[in-house]
This record gives structure tokens, sequence and C-alpha cells, in this order.
């Protein structure tokens, strides 16, 4: 297993950040699998999995470059740059752009565990693989991105709810259920590749949500010391993320998730609150998960919770919605 040695400081410094070009990669990490985990990334890529191999037959090099880059258990470094949390698409994409030749295929190489193939053995890598992400950017993500985005915050929220009820050791472990784990003696698990432990305590540490959810890596970025040897510390203003798919029931589509006898009964919006309570959840992940307006959720959630359909509880500083048994008997009954 890979894990991280990390000290209280670090830990007590991370923080969670939103990332467009996360976000954008983990969905050509989606489309280069072509495998949905639910119903709502299946249709996304019914819509868009055909040009997007349409436009890769059309690039044979960009193609084995996407290949080459995403490996089997190493993705080549330039492709994922750390997050910083304050960046938009373009000016992450250009740190993309920016790498040189001779690290791109330095990266691609540790990548594939072996030499480079002759087709890749040239200078216009970065630029390609920039190209390539802005596509999947402009034609498959940014469509979608104002909900992604609320979906994303809204876990953001959850986690570091998370944090004040229960630590950071339930967070850290439930951020990839069986690769993250907080394994004691300030180590932190972060993936099941046997990769040599990384001291990084003094270095920051974010962690960054994705929709996609079978995809998840880890990235950094190190200054080099004056002897051109890697740092090993934060002393050197290094930077560590952790990339993880956020929580399942945010993700989902949840398109036709409404049964039509419900919706008839009490409203489409009301019902589809009262559907995504299954599961716990703020009035903020209401918001992502349904978008709806947040007054419009605090409305129907205070006519769920009169009606005896929907009960408050508090965990530590967040308070959470779910269904009561008689919430439970009517959505089951409407067929949801």
């Amino acid at each position: 297993m890979g894990w991280w040695q990390l000290n209280a400081d670090t830990l007590a410094r991370c923080r969670f950040v939103v990332s467009p070009l996360s976000e954008t990669f983990a969905s050509l990490k989606l489309l280069h699998s072509g495998a949905g985990a639910h119903p709502g990334e299946q249709e996304w890529l019914r819509v868009h999995l055909p040009g997007y191999r349409e436009r890769l037959a059309a690039d044979p090099v960009t193609a084995r470059l996407v290949r080459a880059g995403l490996g089997r258990d190493w993705i080549a470094d330039f492709l994922t740059p750390t997050p910083r949390g304050d960046e938009n698409f373009g000016e992450e994409v250009a740190r993309v752009r920016a790498v040189g030749a001779d690290d791109a295929r330095a990266h691609l190489r540790l990548s594939l565990a072996g030499p480079l193939p002759a087709e890749l053995d040239r200078d216009d890598l970065s630029a390609r693989a920039a190209s390539l992400l802005e596509w999947v950017w402009e034609e498959t993500v940014r469509p979608y991105w104002e909900r992604r985005r609320r979906v994303l915050e809204a876990d953001v929220v959850a986690r570091t709810a998370q944090v004040s009820r229960a630590g950071w050791a339930s967070v850290l472990d439930s951020l990839r259920p069986g690769g993250t784990r907080w394994l004691g003696e300030n180590r932190f698990q972060v993936n099941l590749h046997e990769y040599p432990p990384r001291e990084i305590s003094g270095a920051e540490l974010v962690f960054v949500p994705v929709t996609p959810q079978r995809v998840g890596w880890v990235a950094w970025d190190e200054k080099e010391g004056e002897d051109g040897e890697e740092g090993n510390g934060g002393e050197d203003g290094e930077r560590y993320a952790v990339v993880y798919p956020c929580a399942g029931a945010l993700a989902g589509d949840g398109a036709g998730a409404v049964p039509a006898g419900l919706g008839a009964l009490l409203g489409a919006g009301r019902a589809a609150v009262l559907v995504f309570l299954a599961s716990p959840m703020s009035t903020t992940q209401l918001t992502a998960v349904t978008g709806q307006g947040l007054g419009s959720v605090g409305r129907h959630l205070k006519v769920l919770r009169e009606a005896g359909l929907v009960e408050r509880r508090r965990a530590g500083r967040s308070v959470l919605y779910a269904r009561t048994a008689a919430g439970d008997v009517l959505v089951d009954a409407a067929g949801g």
C-alpha cells in the first residue's frame, strides 16, 4: 500500500477544494473506460462517448498519449497538476501546457513503466494533452458545470461537518473506502499500490472531490532543493492532493428518480426532496442534488416535517434531514 507520513500540524491545516481541471480529468478517465457507475453516468456516456472516440480516431498520436498517460497503476504526473483551489479551468490547464517536453516524456515513461513508444518521442505532448483536456471541458463538462459545482461544494460541506462531528480519521477512512485509511502513528494510506512512503509533514495537503464514481488519484508539486534533489517536507513549499469521488447520493444524476404518482400528490419539487432523503442530507446537499433554490428546499422541508414524513437531526454543527418511517412507506408505495 502507498502511505504518507504527516504530522498533526499538516493535518490541521489541510482543506477541501473544488477543481474544474480535476473534474475534467476524471471525466476523461470515465470516457476512456466507457463504463458508467450509475444511470446518470451511463446516459452521459451515451451522449458524449461517440464524440470522444471520433476525436481520438482523428488524432492517433493523442489517442496513444491518453493510453500511455493513464497507464495501469500510475498516471503521468504532468496530466494532473495539484489543485490550488483558487484557479479557473483556463489557469489550471495552462499549467499542463507549460510542462517541458523532457518532463512530459519522463512522466510518460514512468506511467508506462518502460520505454516511450516512438510516436510519443516528440516535443508537443503537453500541448496535445492540454488541447484534449480543453475539448473534454468544453464539450462534456462545462455544459453541466453549474450543477456539478453545487454537488462538489455540497460534498465539501458534508465532509467538513464530518470532521467536526467525528474527526479527521473518520473522514480519511471514508474518502475512498478500501483505498484511503488512517493507519495511526501519523500515517495516511492513500492507495493500495506498493509505493515507498512519503514524508509530507509541513506540506500543504488538499482533498479534491470529483463526481465520476470510479476514479481517484493523488498528485503533488515539489520544489527542488539547491542541489537539484527533491525536497522531503513542507519547508520547500510542497503541495499534495488526494482526489476522491464525492458521495454517491450526491453524484447520481437523479433524473427520473421521482415517481409520477408521488409528484402528482406532493408536487414535483417536494416529492424530489422526499425521495432524496432516503439518506440523511443537509439543506445544502439537497439544493445541489435537486437543483432547487435554498428557499424552495427549506419550504418543502417545513411542509414535509409538519406532515410527519421527514425528521430533523443535529450532527455536530450540522442539521441533517431524513425520511421518517411514514415517509419511507409513502415513497415505497409510489414505487420510489
